[in-house]
C-alpha cells in the first residue's frame, strides 16, 4: 500500500525498530512538541516495546508544511497512518495536546471496527469534557512566551533565540488553536482502559479534571499523581518510564496467551 506507506513515513518516527515486540506504543507530543521529544522514551522500552513517535507539521523535518489549526484534521490524518497497523496490540500516550489527539485517535479506532488500543495514556491534560477560556492562540508573541515560561517545558533556552523562536511560533499557534478550540462529541466513549498521569501542581489541571477522565470510557480508569507542574514527567522519566514499561509488558503477556 504505497500511499499507506507515505502516510506513515510522513507522521510517524521510529527511532529504535523493534520488529519481535509484543506491541506498540505511539507517542503523541504536546503543543509545540516534536517526534524527538519521545527519543528516550524509544531508547528505555526498546526491544520489548516498539516506540512509534508521532511528528506533527510545521516542525523538524515537517518545517515547511503548514500547521493544523483542529483536533478533527489532526486526528484523522494520525488515524490514517496508524490504521494499518494491524500486526501488534497497540497503546497511545498523549501529553497536554496529545492526551486529547491520543483520545480522538482511539475513538476512530473504534469507529472503524480496528482494534482498540490496549490502553491509553492520557498525561498532562484534562479530560476532554472540561473546557477553560483560553486564548493563547490569539496572544501576543510576548504572551505566548510568558505562558511557555510558566508551563516551564523543554527547550526553554532556545526561547531567548529570536531566529528560533519564529521557526517555533507557526506550529505553536496552530498547535494551540487546535486545542483552545476543540470540543468533544459526548455521545462517543472510548472502550479500552485508560491511565491518567497528572502532576500535583499543574496550573492547567487539577485532580478533579484529571479524575474525570473516567466518564469518556466504559473501561477501567487509574489516576497515577507525580509531584510536579505541566511538565512533570520530564523530571519524572524514569518513574513514567517504568511505569510505562510494567503496564506494556503486562498488555503484551495478557495478548499473547
Amino acid at each position: 500500500m504505497p500511499g499507506a506507506t507515505a502516510q506513515f513515513e510522513k507522521w510517524v518516527s521510529v527511532f529504535r525498530p523493534s520488529p519481535d515486540s509484543a506491541v506498540r506504543l505511539v507517542c503523541l507530543p504536546h503543543a509545540g512538541g516534536s517526534a524527538s521529544f519521545f527519543f528516550p522514551v524509544a531508547t528505555a522500552l526498546a526491544p520489548t516495546v516498539e516506540v512509534l513517535a508521532v511528528q506533527y507539521p510545521g516542525r523538524q523535518t515537517r518545517r515547511q508544511e503548514p500547521g493544523i489549526d483542529n483536533i478533527p484534521d489532526y486526528a484523522d490524518q494520525i488515524f490514517a497512518a496508524l490504521r494499518h497497523l494491524d500486526d501488534r496490540p497497540l497503546a497511545l500516550f498523549g501529553h497536554s495536546m496529545g492526551a486529547v489527539l491520543a483520545y480522538e485517535v482511539a475513538l476512530r479506532m473504534q469507529e472503524a471496527g480496528l482494534p482498540s488500543p490496549v490502553r491509553l495514556f492520557a498525561s498532562g491534560r484534562r479530560a476532554p469534557s472540561r473546557y477553560r477560556d483560553e486564548h493563547v492562540h490569539d496572544a501576543t508573541d510576548e504572551e505566548v512566551l510568558a505562558e511557555l515560561r510558566t508551563l516551564s517545558g523543554p527547550n526553554q533556552a532556545a526561547l531567548a533565540d529570536p531566529e528560533v523562536l519564529a521557526m517555533f511560533l507557526p506550529a505553536i499557534r496552530s498547535d494551540y488553536t487546535a486545542i483552545e478550540s476543540y470540543r468533544h462529541d459526548p455521545g462517543r466513549l472510548l472502550d479500552c482502559p485508560v491511565t491518567v498521569l497528572t502532576g500535583d501542581a499543574d496550573p492547567r489541571t487539577t485532580l478533579d479534571e484529571a479524575h474525570a477522565w473516567e466518564e469518556h470510557t466504559t473501561g477501567p480508569t487509574d489516576v497515577q499523581v507525580f509531584p510536579g507542574g505541566h511538565f512533570f514527567h520530564v523530571e519524572h522519566s524514569a518513574e513514567v518510564i517504568a511505569l510505562l514499561s510494567r503496564s506494556l509488558i503486562s498488555q503484551g503477556a495478557d495478548t499473547t496467551r
